[in-house]
């Protein structure tokens, strides 16, 4: 990779990512980086924000799905089975 390519996310991307936000983190950046990884190839992204109490679902092709805590989130096809349970 070039030394261009070396400072961006690298041309690969995993099919499945949990960002978590910890209390020190900014939203807005998580977002951009979630978006990131949707343009690179993600299948299903959630980000999980503790603080106000709502996961956002990322989807390719599809508006981002912001959900209340409590839920059951889904891997969907995805991580077939796979279930995380968000408590209030």
């Amino acid at each position: 990779m070039s030394e261009e390519e070396q400072e961006k996310f690298p041309p690969i991307c995993p099919d499945f990512v949990i960002e978590l936000r910890s209390r020190t983190d900014q939203l807005k950046p998580l977002q951009e980086k979630m978006q990131e990884y949707l343009d690179s190839g993600l299948r299903l992204g959630w980000l999980i924000n503790p603080q106000d109490k709502k996961a956002e679902i990322y989807r390719p092709n599809q508006a981002i799905e912001i959900v209340n805590f409590p839920i059951d989130l889904s891997g969907e096809e995805v991580l077939p089975g796979f279930t995380l349970k968000l408590p209030l």
